[in-house]
């Protein structure tokens, strides 16, 4: 909750302030999220699913040791989504924590219909084809006409929904059974219908 949040940092303080109502108008000040009651006060209807919980094992001179590496995906189901990783020990304070990186990690992405085949202009879909990648993993999202829904694997399938995307169709490559990657990999595919967006605007800008 963020009653009692006493900011820590100039965005922070913004957003407390009201001087930032709107998720967008971070962008302008081109800082990172470092606190994540940032996002719980403009996004306060974000959804949280488990990417991956790995169970590590370390041997040591007392004898073996377990942790947890858990990585979950947050959205508010309307254009925003982020991922986050936690290690630790126990389940609850661990993902917990995870939740609250990914948060401090939401990125705002376009949504369009970029499919030939639909041309509704509503934004059910990626108004483009985009691609990511995270260590061997790959991933390419394309958009997809209405009533196709999201064909893809789990993971991407989970973070796609997270992110209000309705329709897709993906092709990936390397090893999406790494969850974790898998993840991240969708999460900067998604990032790009931002970026390319804004690199259209600066060329335009410059004739």
């Amino acid at each position: 909750m963020t009653e009692n949040w006493e900011p820590k940092t100039e965005l922070g303080r913004k957003v407390k302030n009201g001087e930032i109502t709107n998720f967008e108008q971070i962008y302008k000040y081109r800082k990172p999220i470092l606190e994540h009651e940032i996002v719980e006060k403009l996004l306060p209807r974000m959804e949280e699913e488990k990417i991956d919980v790995m169970r590590v094992t370390r041997v040591t001179d007392s004898g073996r040791k377990f942790s947890l590496n858990i990585t979950v995906a947050v959205g508010d189901k309307n254009g925003h989504v982020g991922i986050g990783e936690q290690k630790g020990r126990e389940y609850g304070p661990t993902i917990e924590k995870a939740v609250k990186n990914a948060k401090r990690n939401v990125q705002s992405i376009r949504r369009g219909c970029g499919s030939w085949e639909c041309g509704c202009g509503e934004e059910h879909s990626i108004p483009l084809t985009v691609k990511g990648k995270e260590g061997s993993t790959e991933i390419t999202i394309k958009p997809a006409p209405k009533g196709t829904g999201i064909v893809a694997g789990e993971t991407a399938k989970k973070i796609l929904k997270l992110a209000g995307i309705k329709d897709a169709w993906t092709k990936t490559r390397g090893k999406t059974r790494t969850n974790k990657n898998y993840g991240k990999a969708t999460l900067k595919a998604l990032k790009q219908t931002r970026e390319k967006r804004q690199k259209e605007k600066q060329k335009g800008e410059g004739k």
